[in-house]
């Protein structure tokens, strides 16, 4: 698919990693309908970037938890563009907690944002999709589906079902739906992290370095320009996944 003129949905993407996905895309052609959670979050600074890069940015606010809010979100970006090719599905949450310790709520919550957000968002923009007989969708999950991470139970089984979501869509809206999922190693640290964290991070990779949003977004590029990827999980984390 040709990312150009192409019309790119992606969950929260007003902050952080999912931000900067929409920019680069923007900086290639795309149109982009992006979601934020918080009004106070700095959406409208990020809508101001994606505009700037000569292309046209719907922004909505959405509770990733809320059926009605995500088909509201979908049908005005049907209504303004006309299509829908790509979803990337970036918004998550991230609860951390001892097994014993993990709340209903909590459990819920994780789930909810994590794994039934990216349903219900992809559940909306298939049918379009299909209708106009090609599209793609990028669930971002992460290595806590892959290796033990104790204190994230709750987070480590929604990013698990969420591979599993991926294998399932992307068998059951084949051929004309691709359904991908990219799983990265840490590529924005937090804000003002400290010395410990940042060797840390970099003692995990085998390359020994922090990875960056570009890196997530070159994969991200790769999946929706080649017509011949569907159903795999491709990780961009500097080999931490090895060790």
């Amino acid at each position: 698919m040709q990312i150009k003129d192409s019309v790119v949905l992606i969950t929260g993407a007003a902050t952080r990693v999912g931000r900067e996905v929409a920019l680069s895309l923007a900086q290639k052609g795309a149109h982009i309908s992006f979601t934020y959670y918080l009004e106070d979050e700095p959406w409208q600074e990020a809508q101001k970037e994606i505009e700037a890069c000569g292309v046209r940015c719907l922004a909505h606010q959405v509770e990733m938890r809320d059926s009605a809010k995500i088909n509201a979100w979908v049908g005005h970006t049907l209504e303004m563009f006309g299509r829908i090719d790509v979803l990337i599905n970036s918004a998550a949450i991230w609860l951390k907690a001892p097994f014993l310790e993990i709340t209903e709520e909590d459990w819920d919550m994780a789930m909810d944002v994590n794994l039934k957000g990216p349903f219900l968002c992809s559940r909306a923009v298939a049918p379009a999709m299909l209708k106009q007989g090609q599209g793609v969708i990028i669930n971002i999950t992460d290595l806590s589906a892959f290796q033990v991470w104790p204190g994230y139970a709750h987070h480590a089984s929604s990013k698990a079902g969420l591979v599993a979501l991926t294998k399932a869509m992307a068998y059951e809206l084949a051929p004309a739906v691709r359904v991908n999922a990219i799983a990265p190693g840490t590529v924005l640290l937090p804000p003002n992290p400290s010395p410990e964290k940042i060797k840390w991070a970099v003692e995990k990779s085998v390359l020994k370095r922090v990875g960056t949003p570009a890196d997530l977004a070159h994969l991200a590029t790769f999946l929706i320009e080649n017509d011949f990827a569907t159903g795999s999980v491709y990780f961009v984390d500097g080999g931490r996944s090895l060790v």
